[in-house]
């Protein structure tokens, strides 16, 4: 059993929904962990699902293992261009590889990088005090070393 085998199975068992793998793990004394998203959301029932079709798939008789399938938690840091899809319009939290942390909208994602717009205090000739300002910045992926959707719990 291996990663490519497990997310073959994983990727067919979800043909037709808009749920996708996001992340398959297996630890050498087979532990496997799947991690799932969707364009809406993830059901305890299709995890349920997921895990009963790799069960199905691979006899624990034949090689001992301990599967987990559980979605892409709140919070969690985005792995895959399709997930920053889904958060266009939203605001996510980055932190640069710089150590500079952002809180902004995603106003525009490609394979390449993402785009993203937020207020700063810039000094404007003339004044004597910082304006706010409307920035908005493109980043390579390999330059973010996480973002996450952004939660205001207020």
């Amino acid at each position: 059993m291996d990663i490519k085998s497990v997310k073959e199975v994983a990727e067919k068992a979800l043909e037709g929904s808009d749920m996708f793998v996001v992340e398959c793990t297996i630890t050498p004394d087979n532990t496997i962990d799947i991690v799932l998203d969707s364009d809406t959301s993830v059901s305890i029932d299709a995890c349920a699902k997921l895990n009963r079709a790799i069960g199905d798939a691979f006899d624990r008789d034949e090689e001992d293992y301990s599967l987990t399938v559980a979605s892409a938690g709140i919070g969690e840091p985005l792995k895959l261009v399709r997930q920053y899809k889904k958060l266009i319009g939203e605001s996510i939290e980055v932190l640069l590889k710089s150590g500079v942390k952002i809180l902004a909208t995603l106003d525009e994602v490609t394979e390449e990088n993402i785009t993203i717009s937020y207020d700063e205090a810039v000094v404007v000739e003339g004044k004597k005090k910082k304006q706010i300002q409307r920035t908005t910045h493109t980043y390579a992926y390999d330059e973010i070393k996480w973002a996450k959707e952004y939660l205001d719990y207020k």
